[in-house]
């Protein structure tokens, strides 16, 4: 399995992020459900946010994205993709 790190920025319009973000946060509750996503969260200011995501590969996480509500809401300015090699901590056993 392939960790990554997805680091989103949301567009200006609070509008369109708060029309998506219901969808958005069942979309990843759903995939936490599955052990998919393993954490996740808006950054403080509400201006992002980010979540942990384990998966086969680049292409199953970029089908995620894909079929994301905030990608086909219109939500991400921005988007952060990093793989990271967990080797602290319990989320390293996972």
């Amino acid at each position: 399995m392939t960790w990554f790190i997805v680091d989103t920025t949301y567009v200006a319009d609070r509008d369109v992020l708060q029309a998506a973000r219901p969808a958005h946060r069942q979309y990843l509750l759903e995939l936490a459900d599955r052990g998919t996503v393993v954490g996740g969260g808006p950054w403080a200011d509400d201006q992002g946010g980010m979540f942990v995501v384990k998966v086969a590969d680049r292409a199953e996480l970029d089908a995620i994205l894909a079929a994301d509500p905030y990608t086909t809401g219109g939500v991400v300015a921005e988007q952060k993709v990093r793989e990271w090699k967990p080797v602290l901590g319990e989320i390293s056993r996972l």
